[in-house]
């Protein structure tokens, strides 16, 4: 007989599975809520980060300005009559009086910032010039290259130069009689020493030297106390020719002559400088101050008597 009997087959669902299902949902919802918290988190630490960073950028640049504000602020009458008295009670047997550095001084108080001072030689008052112009431009020109690079090396914001002069002090009189001879050529009052062959002009100073319109110069060197020494007669003829061939800035030049007392101060200062514009004289510093003066101009001095003897 065939069997009749039918089996049935019945599927039942566990209720495990249904439980493991809402099992991973739940975790997939966690992992996501994790993931949006730790977004958040992230975007609020940025937030917060950058605003730290542009704080300090702001206190940064704000100390910047201070400080920037507080060095281009000039120096306080106290600390220049400081400096100006330890200067004066040097032990340098060359350094300068209070009574020569005072002048100097008030001049570079009054100049307009920043103030463009050129001084010729390298001396125990080197530092002081450079500090008593600290918002403006200093240069010093000096005869010794190995004193001038020790300076330089030693104090290296001291900006020097070291000039070859070709004069004797000996020759004085014949290269002042030389450059009123050629006062309409190479030896003009104003001109661009660069290319001057005048023999009491220095021409060969860097470039930018002779650019600069120079408000205070200071001739201090070189040495003239033997009749080979260079003597001061180019820095004296070259200080007149830059004062006068000013292009801009004010149109006046304070120069100031140390060792006023001396020969050849006292002639190169009346032939290139001239008597109508010394302002002051005392026994060892005579100031003068000069205008800038037309291209065309053949005459140092308006009145033009010589103090050459015979």
């Amino acid at each position: 007989m065939k069997n009749t009997n039918t089996n049935t087959k019945l599927i039942l669902l566990h209720p495990y599975i249904q439980k493991q299902g809402n099992s991973n949902r739940l975790w997939l919802l966690a992992f996501i809520s994790i993931l949006t918290l730790a977004f958040l988190a992230t975007l609020i630490y940025t937030r917060d980060r950058e605003s730290t960073l542009n704080n300090a950028n702001t206190s940064i640049i704000s100390s910047v300005i201070t400080t920037t504000n507080a060095v281009s602020a000039p120096l306080p009458a106290t600390v220049i009559n400081t400096l100006i008295h330890y200067a004066s009670k040097s032990n340098d047997t060359y350094h300068m009086t209070y009574s020569d550095l005072k002048p100097i001084s008030d001049v570079l108080r009054k100049c307009s910032s920043p103030c463009n001072l050129l001084v010729f030689g390298l001396t125990p008052e080197t530092l002081l010039w450079k500090a008593l112009n600290h918002n403006g431009k200093t240069v010093f020109i000096d005869e010794n290259r190995y004193y001038a690079a020790y300076i330089e090396e030693k104090h290296p914001e001291i900006d020097a130069y070291d000039v070859q002069y070709t004069t004797k002090r000996s020759e004085m009189k014949e290269l002042i009689a030389s450059a009123k001879e050629h006062v309409a050529n190479e030896c003009k009052p104003v001109q661009n020493l660069l290319f001057s062959d005048c023999k009491l002009g220095i021409n060969d100073l860097p470039n930018h030297v002779y650019e600069v319109d120079w408000d205070v110069i200071l001739v201090d060197g070189p040495r003239g106390d033997w009749p080979e020494a260079p003597g001061r007669m180019s820095a004296i003829f070259t200080a007149g020719v830059l004062a006068r061939s000013k292009k801009g800035g004010n149109p006046k030049t304070h120069i100031f002559l140390h060792d006023f007392s001396g020969e050849v101060e006292q002639v190169c200062g009346n032939e290139f400088l001239c008597k109508e514009n010394l302002l002051e004289a005392s026994g060892t510093m005579g100031h003068y101050v000069l205008e800038r003066m037309n291209e065309s101009s053949v005459q140092y001095c308006k009145e033009s008597s010589s103090s050459l003897s015979t």
